[in-house]
Parts: structure tokens; sequence; C-alpha cells
């Protein structure tokens, strides 16, 4: 999974007052909202995110020994949480609640687009991976689970490697396609059906996410995954990063260039 990421912010529907500003870009930062609030933003919506993931995969199981069952009340219980999540909190922190999304931003700003800087990336990240933990230890304290437990899930097949890629790539696809071509304010129902599909089309159930990967390590339950895979995971899902950036900047060059 789990997964998101940008919305549309109320800075980014506002003209330019000051000569040369630049509009958001997805998920970006607005600039009237404190750090420290964005950060806050970043965790709690992360945390809520993971517990989403985790509470719904560990009631689905409570409540159906049906795998199918299981995986389609996990998936429609994340397409909603994520989708009110980035409503809600999106006008703050842009609704990254996820490192490769504010890596991927942080990247675009670099080269001379819109985005977060280094300080704020370096603010966004660990408040991510902290709520991530969070929100798993969250999840199984409210279902009476061992807190902190390892999970035992393992997910180490290739064939689960490359659906990461291909789940993160078209993630990153999307959230940029869209600030390419003004539409950030479909994102929260974009993104959130796109991580719903992708619970299904994709071998690994799309995680898409290294802040989500991990905090699912603190739990062994349906939504779980083994520390042992987290280094290859990880590893894929920054790859399908940057395979989602190259394909924007092959797909969206035309209107790039008459920026």
């Amino acid at each position: 999974m789990t997964p998101a990421e940008a919305a549309p912010t109320a800075e980014s529907a506002r003209p330019a007052t000051a000569p040369g500003s630049v509009a958001p870009a997805p998920g970006a930062t607005p600039p009237r909202n404190p750090l420290v609030a964005r950060a806050a933003a970043e965790l709690i919506g992360t945390a809520l995110l993971v517990a989403v993931v985790v509470g719904s995969g560990i009631q689905a199981t409570e409540l159906t020994k049906d795998v199918g069952l299981q995986l389609l009340a996990n998936s429609t219980a994340t397409v909603f949480g994520l989708g009110i999540l980035i409503l809600l909190l999106g006008p703050v922190s842009g609704a990254h609640f996820n490192p490769v999304v504010t890596l991927a931003e942080c990247w675009t700003a670099r080269r001379g687009g819109a985005g977060v800087t280094l300080r704020e990336a370096a603010a966004y990240v660990p408040a991510q991976i902290v709520g991530a933990i969070a929100g798993a230890i969250l999840a199984d304290a409210m279902f009476g689970e061992q807190l902190g437990k390892w999970s035992t899930h393992d997910r180490s097949a290739g064939h689960l490697l490359l659906g990461e890629v291909v789940a993160t790539a078209g993630l990153i696809l999307l959230i940029f396609g869209l600030a390419r071509t003004d539409q950030l304010r479909f994102a929260p129902v974009a993104v959130a059906s796109y991580i719903g599909a992708a619970y299904w089309f994709t071998s690994s159930t799309s995680f898409a996410n290294p802040a989500v990967t991990i905090g699912r390590a603190f739990t062994d339950t349906f939504a779980g995954i083994a520390p042992g895979s987290l280094l290859g995971f990880i590893g894929m899902q920054i790859v399908g990063g940057a395979v989602g950036l190259a394909l924007v900047a092959l797909i969206f060059m035309r209107g790039r260039l008459a920026e």
C-alpha cells in the first residue's frame, strides 16, 4: 500500500501577488503555514493512514476467512480514509504522507521547479516515519493485539518487488501529472482511486510508500511486512519514484517547455 499523497491547496488557487512567485507543485506546502504545523500534519496524517490500513486489515480477518473479502475490505477502507486525509490536510502540508513524494518534490524544486526545500523534506520524512510506526501501534492497541511485535509476513519475492516499482511509478506519474495539467483539485479522488486499484492490479498490493512500509513492519497482522523484506521494498519504491519522474518528464515534456 499505502499510501498519498498530494492535494490542491488554497494558495495554489490564488493568483501570484509577487513578481516571480511560483504556484505550489503537487502537494506543495502553503507558505503561510509554519513548518512545525506542516510536519505535524504529515505525522498525524501518516499515522491515521497506517491506522486505517492496519486496523481495517485486522477487522477484516476477524470478520471473514475469505482472503479475497479481506483484501476488498482493506482496500475499500484505505480508499476512503486516504481520500479524506488528503482533502483535510492537503491545505496544511500538501498531504504527502510518503517520503517518495516528498523527495520527488524536493528533486523537482532543486531543478528549478516548485516544491519543498531540503529543510522542509528533512522535517517531513522523519515525521512520516514516526507517524507510520505510531499508526501501526495504535491500530494494534485498538484491536487488543500485542504491541510492537515484528511482522512475520515475508514479502521478499522478486515479483512482489516488481509490483512495488510499478505501483510507486504510477503514483508519482499520477500526482505530478495532475500538477502539470493543472488538475490537482482532483487529487483526493484520483490518488485514493489509484491506490485502491493498485491494491488489486499489483502483486505487492501497492505499499508504494517507504514510511508506511516501515510502519507495517511493527504489526504482525494481515497488513504487516517482515523486517527482512523492508530493504527490498523501500529500494524498489525509490526506483519506482525515479521511473515515475522520468515518465512525467517524457509524457508532459511539451507542457513543461511551454511554461
